[in-house]
């Protein structure tokens, strides 16, 4: 093999290792050029996929378009090298740190189908596990989680759920009805458990009786708080059925830019609404998460505009809770979004810092996002658990005016205010 041959293979090893194979062809040809050029070692062309992989996927054009050629050739390759990535760091920097802006027509258009295909298992054993993104860096309500389905038919682009499990299955364990039916609760202990954590607790309806079997669960227990989660517009099955004065039905809610760019294949935002509203008609207790709040340019005004419509559609009476919270990151989760082919969002164009063990906004965002929130609600403040979800302790008193000291207290509470929402509408309907 001559030397030229030879290096071109370690060049060629060196793109492949650093995952340029993600990219579009002509991306792959310029870093592949640039290699050649300034011999970068793995390690920086690395650095530079993630850039080209991240340029693309928020619709800001190709990495030749940032691309210094203002060099010194006296420089040694080392500097040259240093001098490159710095310049290209920098506009990669900038556009992440200013608001994003969404067109009126999404990047990606949504798909018509969901891609996941249905499975069913048996699993050995079913029970409670603690919420999977529980963190002690955070305060955490002690959640319980219990795993109807496994994986999430929906598209999302900031869902790490499909990190979890097992690609494009979704799992349902054939005996799922029975072992629930089986599940030992302690009749002097109260509980409170979610099924929208492993997938949407309602899009998947009656499907292997999973509905049929949590209703019953909830009848059965009356010391159980059942709170399913859903992005779905599927209440059918439910509006059939008597529901349990415990069970709880909320939706994660958006604008509806957001939910037109980064939330494919789940119902609109008044499709959700309007399910809530029939739920509520319904005699069942409801709630809302506005998780993630998600920072672009014109944020405020979109949220505010949901934030009206939550007071004009629906009285305090009705609603349990509000959740707060926003994109949050571990890092093999961005590796998978980045090594997504194809994958346009603006998800990750963000200023992300290292925040209680993860990537999020920095506090100052947060703050004001979530302050914003809580204030325009403030007809539900007396009436309304709000809290924050999946967020640092030190962010409660500056938004709310108040915190709790440890997990304990917050479970406590949070536990105590739906038990006295769940007691006055068994009043309402008695009366």
């Amino acid at each position: 093999m001559t030397h030229s041959s030879a290096e071109q293979a370690r060049v060629t090893t060196l793109l492949k290792q650093a995952g340029i194979e993600r990219l579009a062809p002509t991306q792959q040809q310029f870093i592949e050029q640039q290699a050649n050029r300034h011999r970068f070692t793995q390690q920086e062309l690395r650095q530079l996929c993630d850039m080209a992989a991240d340029l693309a996927m928020w619709g800001e054009g190709e990495l030749a378009q940032y691309w210094t050629g203002d060099v010194p050739l006296e420089l040694a390759p080392k500097q040259r090298r240093k001098l490159l990535l710095d310049h290209l760091r920098a506009a990669w920097q900038e556009l992440r740190e200013k608001p994003n802006h969404y067109p009126a027509i999404p990047l990606t258009p949504a798909r018509a189908e969901q891609r996941i295909r249905r499975i069913e298992v048996e699993k050995q054993k079913l029970g409670l596990g603690p919420c999977p993104v529980a963190s002690p860096r955070t305060r955490c309500c002690n959640l319980l989680t219990l795993d109807a389905v496994e994986n999430c038919g929906f598209d999302c682009s900031y869902c790490s759920i499909q990190s979890f499990y097992h690609g494009d299955e979704v799992r349902f364990d054939s005996r799922f009805p029975e072992k629930l039916a089986q599940l030992e609760i302690d009749p002097d202990r109260f509980y409170h458990i979610g099924t929208g954590q492993s997938s949407d607790s309602l899009m998947w309806g009656n499907q292997g009786g999973i509905l049929d079997a949590l209703l019953e669960f909830a009848w059965q227990h009356p010391n159980v708080i059942l709170e399913l989660k859903s992005k779905s517009k599927n209440i059918q099955h439910l509006l059939k059925r008597d529901l349990p004065g415990n069970l709880l039905c909320t939706w994660s809610l958006n604008t509806p830019t957001l939910i037109a760019h980064e939330e494919h294949l789940t119902a609109s935002l008044d499709e959700r609404l309007k399910c809530a509203r029939r739920i509520a008609d319904h005699g069942a207790l409801i709630g809302f998460h506005l998780h993630p709040m998600i920072h672009y340019d014109n944020w405020r005004e979109e949220y505010a505009a949901l934030f009206l419509r939550l007071l004009d559609e629906f009285t305090a009476e009705e609603v349990v809770l509000l959740s707060l919270g926003t994109l949050t990151y571990i890092k093999p989760v961005i590796k998978k979004l980045r090594a997504r082919k194809g994958f346009q969002s603006k998800i990750l164009q963000m200023p992300w810092v290292e925040s209680d063990g993860k990537l999020s906004y920095p506090k100052a965002i947060k703050q004001e996002m979530f302050s914003f929130a809580y204030q325009s609600l403030q007809p539900w403040h007396k009436d309304v658990f709000f809290y924050l979800c999946m967020e640092n302790h030190d962010l409660w008193q500056p938004v709310f005016g108040y915190e709790y000291p440890t997990n304990q207290a917050f479970e406590t509470a949070m536990k105590s205010a739906y038990l006295g929402k769940i007691k006055q509408r068994q009043k309402r309907s008695e009366a």
